[in-house]
C-alpha cells in the first residue's frame, strides 16, 4: 500500500477525476478534475446549486468512487482498497454534512458525538465521556449534550456534525456548505474555526488539518487565506487565492 511520501506529502490527489452522481456513477457531475490537498491546506470550492459540489466532497473523501480517473486518499489509490482498507482510510477523514449534520434523532447530542469513538475505537459509553464534552466545548456546544439534535437550532446541530466529525482527530475534514442559512455571527464562529483548524489547534494534536468547503458565495472567505476553485458547466477550475473572485 502507497503512503503520504508518494505523493509529496499531499494527503488528497486527484487526477484526472470525473465525478458521477452519487446514485448513478455513469451521470458525470464535474469532469477532469485535478486537485492536490496539503496538511493545513484551506479550499474553497463554488458553485450554483446543483452543480455537482456534493458529490465532488463524497468522492475526494472516499464515500463514492469517481466516474474516471483517480483518487488517491492518504498515499491510497482508494480503487485499489478492501473495502476494510477503505473503511480504515475514512477513520482518518471528517465529513460534515449540511443541512443539520444528519444527525440520529433518537439518539442524544453526546451519544452522536460519540459514536466515532464506539464504533472505531471501541469505547464504552463512560470511556467516551471525557473525549466527547471536551468536543463539546472546543465547539461551543456545552450543556447540550443530552438533549436530541432536534431541539437545537439548525446552526447547532450543524455544529454537532462538526463535533462528531472530529472525534477521530482526522488528517482531512471536508465541509458541505457549512455556511449555508447561518446567520453573520454564525458564519463568523465557523470562518475563524475552520481557519484555527487549518492551523493546527491543540485539540487536535496540533497537526495541520486539510480543509475544504463548498459554498454558493463566495464572499464569506473574501481576504481570507484559502485556495479557491470553481464549478461551472460541469468543468473544474483551480483559482488558487485570488482577490478577485467570480460570481457564482
Amino acid at each position: 500500500m502507497a503512503d503520504e511520501k508518494s505523493n509529496d506529502g499531499a494527503l488528497m490527489v486527484a487526477e484526472n477525476a470525473d465525478i458521477g452522481l452519487g446514485a448513478n456513477p455513469r451521470v458525470v457531475r464535474v469532469a477532469a478534475v485535478d486537485w492536490r490537498m496539503q496538511p493545513g491546506g484551506y479550499w474553497v470550492v463554488g458553485g450554483q446549486m446543483d452543480s455537482g459540489k456534493t458529490d465532488l466532497l463524497q468522492t475526494v473523501a472516499g464515500l463514492q468512487p469517481p466516474a474516471r480517473g483517480t483518487v488517491r486518499l492518504l498515499g491510497c489509490d482508494l480503487a485499489e482498497l478492501s473495502e476494510p482498507e477503505l473503511l480504515k482510510q475514512r477513520t482518518r477523514v471528517g465529513f460534515v454534512f449540511k443541512g443539520g449534520g444528519r444527525m440520529f434523532a433518537e439518539m442524544t447530542v453526546a451519544e452522536n458525538v460519540a459514536l466515532p469513538l464506539r464504533y472505531h475505537r471501541d469505547l464504552q459509553e463512560d470511556e467516551a465521556l471525557d473525549a466527547v464534552h471536551a468536543l463539546l466545548h472546543l465547539t461551543d456546544l456545552d450543556d447540550t449534550g443530552p438533549e436530541r439534535p432536534e431541539r437545537l437550532a439548525e446552526s447547532m446541530r450543524q455544529r454537532v456534525g462538526l463535533a462528531r466529525a472530529l472525534a477521530l482527530k482526522p488528517d482531512l475534514l471536508f465541509l458541505d456548505e457549512p455556511l449555508a442559512g447561518l446567520a453573520w455571527r454564525h458564519r463568523q464562529w465557523w470562518l475563524d474555526f475552520m481557519q484555527a483548524l487549518a492551523n493546527g489547534i491543540p485539540q487536535m494534536d496540533g497537526k495541520k488539518i486539510g480543509i475544504a468547503v463548498t459554498t454558493n458565495d463566495f464572499a464569506p472567505w473574501q481576504g481570507r487565506k484559502v485556495s479557491f476553485a470553481l464549478i461551472r458547466d460541469r468543468r473544474w477550475q483551480a483559482l488558487g487565492e485570488q482577490k478577485e473572485l467570480p460570481t457564482l
